[in-house]
């Protein structure tokens, strides 16, 4: 099965995503003027697919033999709209960066079925980060 460097990644991969799931729910839910009205339904779309991520990775840790967090990672919910996304953006960043690492690993210990599943995690995790690097254009 996966070694504990691997299902501890998954773990910290797991609060990660807990983490973006709430904060950009409560995102969603505090937005504020027009600029926050323009960008609250994708705050909450982007945080139903973290909770569907973080669903995803604690199944293949608990088949792993791991026992999935319960423990997100700080919640950084911000004060202006300007301010959330920023943090948004920063946080995509970190995920890409975890993800690859977890690709690797699983590649190395020859857990494809784990590689595969974050390849498709990272390119929704790019595709979050391009979307909120665009709207920062416009904050």
């Amino acid at each position: 099965m996966a070694s504990k460097e691997m299902l501890d990644m998954l773990n910290k991969a797991i609060a990660r995503e807990l983490q973006v799931t709430i904060q950009y729910m409560w995102q969603h839910v505090m937005w504020k003027g027009l600029k926050g009205f323009a960008v609250k339904d994708e705050l909450k779309s982007t945080a139903i697919t973290e909770m569907k991520h973080a669903e995803e990775i604690a199944e293949r840790l608990t088949y792993l033999g791991g026992t999935p967090t319960t423990k997100p990672e700080p919640i950084f919910v911000g004060g202006s709209l300007k301010e959330m996304i920023e943090h948004d953006k920063n946080d995509e960043e970190g995920a890409i960066k975890m993800y690859k690492e977890i690709i690797r690993k699983a590649n190395d210990e020859g857990d494809q079925v784990t590689k595969r599943m974050f390849e498709k995690i990272l390119a929704d995790e790019e595709e979050h980060h391009d979307t909120f690097s665009g709207l920062l254009e416009e904050i």
